[in-house]
């Protein structure tokens, strides 16, 4: 059985620039085929636009509101809020307001930064 505490892992900056713990990962945990991190942006903070090959995300927000992007197409996000994001999508995510923006990513297979591609 694999137990991880969020506040014993460590952070770190993706490839797109937000700040991430990885929850269960390859780097931590026997994972197969997904990965979950909780990820975080400073207030007016954004990913750099980008997307995935082979990874299809979900992100779920935690805390924070935000601008969600997905191929040119924008919508306003909120605590409770889940976010399909299909392999090959275009996108980025911006913390709106004066708080930071807090969400769970889950991305299968999971993430790395090898499948991080910018324009």
């Amino acid at each position: 059985m694999t137990v991880n505490q969020i506040a014993e892992q460590e952070p770190f900056t993706t490839a797109d620039g937000s700040t991430i713990r990885s929850i269960l990962d390859r780097t931590n945990a026997p994972v197969e085929a997904q990965s979950l991190a909780e990820a975080t942006l400073p207030p007016g903070g954004a990913t750099e636009r980008h997307y995935h090959k082979v990874s299809e995300e979900f992100y779920f927000i935690l805390e924070g509101n935000g601008t969600m992007e997905l191929s040119g197409k924008t919508k306003q996000v909120g605590p409770g809020d889940a976010i399909l994001i299909p392999k090959g999508e275009w996108h980025q995510i911006t913390a709106d307001g004066e708080h930071k923006l807090r969400l769970l990513c889950c991305c299968a297979p999971p993430y790395s930064h090898e499948d991080t591609y910018f324009s």
